[in-house]
């Protein structure tokens, strides 16, 4: 038996979840978001600018309710599959997210991570060296495009949160039951935006809401895209590839201030939960205590993640990610050679 393949059964004990610490962690993040959320309302009676004040810190509450959910899905906040399910959908209606079908791409993205044959399910598009040579003018326009950081995480998030989520575009077996995710969680968002509307105002509305959503699916984009696209990262052929290989090697360790990690649900401890997603997220830090060969794995500090943001390419040769000015280098001295 590998290395790898004996964190599953190392990693076992670690997956008790506890009902009363999942009610605790969505009372004690609901509280303080609508807490905030509610101040932000009272200071609009003085300036329409005064709620951007409380914008920060309310979405970073609105981004915990998301991974709050995110565990749902992987059934680890209760022992009860019923619980996780219903606590998950209700949760889609605050953070825009149809649950149900989430779920389903979620798992796909768990499924295939890391495997370069199965990319562009639930993850962030990366086209290889090879693939991006092949692409005509307008290609590579699209793809750098969709790569540049103002619309990955400007743009993108907007977009993802507010239009795509609105619709399914990949359906489940029964494609009914992606339908009914979908349009279930609209009509629960239109309930719930109606009804600031009534009580607040459009203009109210506008500057107290939008400004939290946006910032919250901006953060929400940036975590996910350190999560795979760092410096150490790999990818793999469908014949190389593995589940634990996939998780130690090319998911990271986002190293965050103990604040922020305690703010994003300990999501930056993704190696391990791609190493069993059914941890609760409250116990992935006693993994790390642990086991300490697994603290350096994958490791990304805030600032070092900055400096990957211009990794755009996989490079099959040199397995690694490169950026769009390393690929046109490359390309350059190839037409010389």
């Amino acid at each position: 038996m590998s290395i790898a393949n004996s964190w599953a059964k190392r990693l076992a004990p670690y997956r008790v979840i506890s009902n009363g610490r999942g009610v605790f962690e969505i009372a004690v993040t609901a509280v303080v978001f609508i807490a905030l959320w509610a101040a932000s309302w009272w200071l609009y009676r003085f300036s329409i600018f005064a709620p951007l004040a409380l914008a920060v810190p309310t979405a970073g509450f609105l981004v915990r309710l998301f991974m709050l959910q995110h565990d749902c899905g992987h059934l680890s906040l209760f022992t009860s599959k019923p619980a996780n399910d219903w606590v998950g959908r209700a949760l889609g209606f605050i953070t825009l997210t149809p649950y149900d079908y989430w779920r389903h791409t979620h798992a796909q993205h768990h499924m295939g991570s890391g495997n370069l044959e199965r990319r562009g399910i639930g993850d962030i598009e990366t086209f290889t060296l090879a693939e991006y040579k092949k692409l005509s003018l307008w290609g590579r326009f699209k793809y750098r495009t969709y790569r540049n950081p103002f619309v990955m995480f400007g743009v993108g998030p907007i977009y993802v949160f507010l239009i795509a989520q609105r619709f399914p575009h990949d359906t489940f077996a029964n494609g009914r039951a992606a339908w009914l995710s979908v349009f279930g969680t609209n009509a629960g968002i239109l309930v719930f935006v109606s009804l600031m509307i009534y009580v607040f105002g459009i203009p109210a509305f506008l500057t107290v809401y939008l400004p939290v959503v946006v910032l919250a699916a901006a953060i929400g984009v940036w975590l996910f895209y350190v999560q795979h696209q760092f410096d150490e990262t790999h990818w793999w052929s469908p014949t190389e590839w593995s589940q634990e290989e996939a998780a130690l090697h090319g998911s990271s360790y986002y190293d965050l201030p103990q604040p922020l990690m305690w703010l994003t649900g300990n999501i930056g401890i993704h190696h391990l939960h791609h190493l069993s997603s059914r941890i609760p997220f409250y116990r992935l830090p006693q993994v790390l205590k642990d086991y300490p060969e697994l603290r350096n794995m994958g490791r990304v500090t805030l600032w070092q993640s900055f400096k990957g943001i211009n990794l755009s390419l996989w490079d099959e040769g040199a397995k690694k990610l490169i950026s769009f000015r390393e690929a046109h280098q490359m390309m350059m001295a190839a037409q010389r050679a």
